[in-house]
């Protein structure tokens, strides 16, 4: 791993065993993460985006040490945390945070507000227990609530407010990784762009770094400096966001892009639909994954599985067989037409 970056997993898999059906009849199981490989550099946002399914959130549970890892490594800065127990866990989780998806049950109904960001401070043993209550009082400030709202219980607050709450909580135990689980999917889209713009000032201040999970390419066109597109457990495609916005080269980014108004240029201009479903998690095929439902999907598609590699320029990587190696995509003579 590189000396600028801090987060990196290898090979990262995560299987959920099925129960037996029956005495003579082999277990299956939900391959949620299927191998995946990426590095984040400090200070920046990366992205992963996919379908509902595609394994984004297990992903980031897996860095958080949340769900079971089946096989691979999770590496934090120059630490293996893959295996992490007890008081090493927890010092771990210093460093580690994460705000939830749904600001309306992730937060404890029971708890005053200041007492929900304070907590992770209590439960870590971070800084002075007499100065917490200042740094408390700080973090809403930060975060565009009022001191005296921190008497007031989650009932009382609006979604955008709460998840601001969700925000200095993750912020409480000053970590250096923040893992973002499609934090404004449940939000209004006039105060997305509130939380997104508080995200990117909190980045300035305090040199945080981010794995963005969203569904939202238009989110992460917003807020990500790098992209990583997943697709029933796997990666299809990693790019810079400038490269995967203008010149997408899995037929799976092309389909979504065509979904996001901001990404459609002279070339795109009609939404792509895809047929059929993607295949079971559990029963999966032996090629491309997306062959089933890629309108250019030839023989070797469904047969031999392609690899990730690195074509048309710099760290921008996809696996599809169809990619030339001079970075020509197989929907590139559709466009025009489009």
């Amino acid at each position: 791993m590189s000396q600028d970056s801090l987060l990196s997993l290898r090979g990262l898999k995560v299987h959920f065993p099925l129960p037996s059906r029956g005495l003579f009849t082999e277990s299956g199981a939900v391959h949620a993460v299927d191998g995946i490989s990426i590095e984040v550099k400090r200070g920046t946002t990366f992205g992963i985006v996919g379908e509902s399914g595609s394994g984004k959130s297990t992903a980031a549970l897996a860095v958080m040490r949340l769900v079971p890892i089946t096989a691979g490594e999770v590496w934090l800065g120059d630490k293996n945390i893959t295996e992490l127990k007890g008081g090493d866990l927890l010092a771990m989780r210093r460093k580690v945070q994460i705000i939830f998806q749904d600001p309306y049950s992730s937060l404890n109904p029971r708890m005053r507000a200041g007492q929900i960001v304070r907590e992770p401070m209590d439960l870590m043993k971070v800084g002075d227990p007499a100065t917490r209550g200042d740094r408390v009082a700080e973090l809403f400030e930060r975060v565009g609530l009022r001191p005296e709202q921190q008497a007031l219980f989650p009932h009382q607050f609006s979604g955008g407010q709460r998840q601001r709450i969700g925000v200095a909580r993750a912020l409480a135990s000053q970590p250096e990784l923040v893992v973002c689980d499609e934090p404004v999917s449940a939000l209004d889209v006039a105060i997305q762009a509130q939380i997104l713009n508080l995200l990117r000032q909190l980045q300035d201040e305090f040199n945080l770094t981010y794995l963005f999970i969203s569904h939202d390419l238009g989110v992460v066109q917003y807020v990500c400096d790098e992209i990583a597109v997943m697709y029933l457990g796997e990666v299809v495609e990693q790019a810079d966001r400038i490269s995967l916005f203008t010149r997408p080269l899995h037929p799976y980014t092309w389909t979504l892009l065509s979904a996001v108004p901001s990404a459609k240029t002279k070339g795109r201009t009609r939404r792509i639909h895809l047929q059929g479903d993607p295949p079971s998690p559990i029963d999966l095929p032996p090629g491309c994954r997306f062959a089933a439902r890629c309108p250019f999907a030839e023989a070797q598609c469904h047969t031999a599985r392609p690899p990730l590699r690195e074509i048309g320029g710099p760290g921008h990587k996809v696996a599809c067989h169809l990619v030339s190696e001079t970075g020509v995509a197989p929907h590139q003579a559709l466009e025009g037409k489009l």
